[in-house]
């Protein structure tokens, strides 16, 4: 990934930043399918028509699965489950459940998860600013969390805090711990299988949730407020697996072949700027000022974990 011609050097970043931008517009969808479906069932959907569009790659690809070694699937198993699925449903119930601005800046804290778990599971470095800036985020992710920071001593509910923002924590720690994972399939496997199995594990194990939760059956598949709008449900299901998943999926690996890692992270922030432009434009989901103030601080506290982690690679 270090190693890129000056072609792929100009546009490589932005292709980086465009599919995470593409990524950050699946609230628009998400929240109106939150009105028609369960969310376990919302991500099912989703996980069908990405298999669906993933199957040419996947079918170029079989004759490398017999090669995969154990520990290779440990890792697909993991990142399917905790970041495919069950991530993704917590994320779609911080969303219906939450402020959806404050669920998206939320998010950020990802990499500070992804770091620590590389440190404790691959042994890697941390930079010696890493727990200053890790501690600025964390802290600045609390009072964008909270509305109004003067009433804590009262009660969190009084507070502004909500359900949606533990699911959005929850969701944090599962799609961290899946980047990490993330990296040991890469070791194992080509990117391209890797990103098709990952889908099929991630569908595996919706299946089963709903199968062990008793949904797997048509009126909980298709309840009765998706009846009442097909259409609608089907658009949006379609532009939630393609605009905002398959498509970005492709776009953002191509980008991040083309790119020093040095430079995606900062890239990696237009999902956020996508997310927060469609939470607040569309939606309506606004933020009191000691909130953006909070956002900003989070996101340049992120940035500089990314910054010093980057400088502890070899050139």
């Amino acid at each position: 990934m270090e190693e890129c011609d000056s072609t792929g050097a100009t546009y490589g970043p932005w292709l980086v930043g465009l599919g995470a931008a593409l990524w950050g517009t699946e609230s628009a969808w998400r929240i109106p399918l939150n009105a028609l479906f369960e969310a376990e069932v919302i991500v099912f959907w989703e996980h069908v028509l990405i298999l669906i569009m993933f199957l040419p790659l996947l079918a170029s690809r079989l004759g490398e699965i017999p090669k995969i070694e154990a520990r290779t699937w440990g890792y697909l198993v993991f990142s399917g489950f905790a970041g495919s699925a069950v991530g993704t449903i917590f994320f779609t119930l911080a969303l219906k459940h939450g402020n959806p601005t404050v669920v998206n800046v939320i998010l950020n804290i990802q990499p500070v998860i992804s770091t620590m778990a590389a440190f404790l599971i691959f042994g890697d470095r941390l930079a010696t600013r890493f727990f200053l800036y890790a501690s600025v985020a964390i802290l600045a992710g609390i009072f964008v969390s909270v509305a109004h920071p003067t009433l804590i001593g009262v009660s969190f509910e009084r507070a502004g805090l909500s359900r949606g923002t533990g699911f959005a924590l929850i969701c944090a720690l599962f799609w961290g711990l899946s980047t990490v994972a993330g990296r040991g399939i890469m070791i194992g496997m080509s990117l391209r299988l890797a990103s098709s199995l990952r889908i099929v594990v991630g569908l595996s194990c919706m299946t089963l949730i709903l199968l062990a939760y008793g949904k797997l059956h048509g009126s909980a598949l298709w309840p009765a407020a998706a009846q009442a709008h097909t259409a609608k449900a089907i658009v949006l299901l379609v532009l939630l697996a393609s605009v905002s998943g398959g498509i970005p999926l492709l776009i953002y690996f191509e980008g991040l072949r083309l790119t020093r890692a040095s430079t995606a992270g900062y890239f990696e922030m237009m999902q956020t700027l996508a997310a927060v432009c469609i939470t607040w434009g569309f939606f309506h989901a606004s933020l009191y000022p000691h909130q953006v103030v909070a956002a900003l601080i989070l996101i340049a506290a992120v940035a500089m974990v990314h910054h010093v982690q980057q400088q502890l690679e070899p050139s």
